[in-house]
């Protein structure tokens, strides 16, 4: 559950560039150890953000637990279709469970996330 073609954050964030726009969600790991997700917040949507600042919020039954930008940049996108569907970043952290979409400041930012193989040891998998 820790796909190869994404980079990943020590906050459970996964990445995915294409081009000098990245896709921000939460990992499979993060929503496990969250439980039922029932409300996804992004406040910041046209902000430029620096790299680690809260972008947002995720809420799951039992706590609220903040997101962290993994690369400095503009929110261009939030999927809105979390807005009605918050459990599809339960069933699909990594496509319909995406959260939004970053124009990145400096794509040489990517490269210091961690790939699938630090992750997995990160969380001991």
């Amino acid at each position: 559950m820790i796909p190869a073609n994404l980079k990943y954050t020590k906050d459970h964030e996964w990445v995915s560039l294409d081009g000098d726009v990245a896709t921000v969600g939460i990992t499979h790991f993060a929503q496990s150890e969250l439980g039922d997700i029932v409300y996804v917040e992004v406040e910041t949507l046209d902000q430029t953000l620096e790299k680690d600042e809260v972008f947002g919020t995720v809420e799951a039954v039992k706590t609220v637990s903040d997101l962290f930008l993994p690369l400095a940049g503009e929110i261009i996108e939030f999927n809105e279709d979390l807005e009605r569907n918050p459990e599809n970043v339960n069933s699909d952290p990594y496509g319909k469970g995406w959260m939004i979409k970053v124009k990145v400041a400096d794509v040489s930012q990517y490269d210091e996330l961690l790939d699938s193989e630090a992750y997995a040891s990160l969380i001991g998998a």
